[in-house]
């Protein structure tokens, strides 16, 4: 099986180094990036890039602009490094479209375990596609469509849709999604869940209704939602 690419961006090369070691523990393929400039060109130049790690402060260009620009083009995992842990940070990260957030410092053995949920989640290197309702994901190509149209879904959105699929039909909370959509050590605000879905349910259309609300609880995904428990 060919080795998963993984793109670790930082100014400071003794991050990187230490980064890289514990991934190529794992048998990951890494390339570096020195700055923000390189990273851009890097990422657009390689092919099939699986997950990209990403220092916020950088030179040249910082690493919200990065970001944006690849998500100009791309929806690949992204999961932020930083030196500062203000809120206002997280929340602008998760804003321009990054699926996790670390602060520096770090455990890299956290670093690493959080890179290969991510990857486990998006279904890289399965070759599984679910239909429920109409839906069809499609775990290789990391695809959704809904009668046969394909949806344009965040990286986040299509785990959180993934994760309610297969699950159809139990109620979960919203401490369960964040645990398993946003990784089991995410402290984060519960209401995270509540905009996640929201703007899931308008993408999907008609078929937003099947991710119905659970009050007091969460939410559960009824194949069948004119049907009432």
């Amino acid at each position: 099986m060919e080795r998963l690419k993984v793109l670790v961006v930082d100014d400071e090369e003794r991050m990187r180094k230490l980064i890289a070691d514990f991934l190529k523990v794992k048998d990951y393929d890494v390339l570096e990036a020195g700055d923000g400039e390189q990273a851009v060109d890097v990422f657009f130049s390689v092919k099939d890039i699986a997950l990209v790690i990403l220092d916020v402060m950088m030179p040249k260009m910082d690493g919200w602009e990065v970001l944006r620009t690849i998500r100009e083009r791309s929806h690949v995992p992204v999961i932020m490094l930083t030196a500062r842990s203000e809120e206002t940070d997280e929340l602008k990260g998760f804003q321009y479209g990054a699926d996790e957030y670390i602060s520096k410092p770090f455990s890299p053995k956290i670093l690493v375990a959080r890179v290969e949920a991510i990857l486990r989640r998006s279904g890289i290197n399965q070759e599984e596609t679910i239909t429920v309702a109409g839906i069809t994901v499609d775990k290789s190509a990391h695809a959704v469509s809904i009668d046969g149209k394909e949806l344009e879904l965040s990286f986040k959105e299509y785990e959180l849709l993934l994760y309610f699929i297969e699950n159809k039909g139990i109620a979960l909370s919203r401490e369960k999604i964040l645990n398993n959509v946003w990784n089991y050590d995410y402290f984060g605000d519960a209401r995270t869940i509540d905009t996640h879905v929201k703007k899931l349910r308008a993408k999907m259309g008609e078929k937003g209704d099947c991710i119905r609300t659970v009050w007091g609880m969460g939410y559960k995904f009824d194949p069948n939602p004119e049907t009432k428990n």
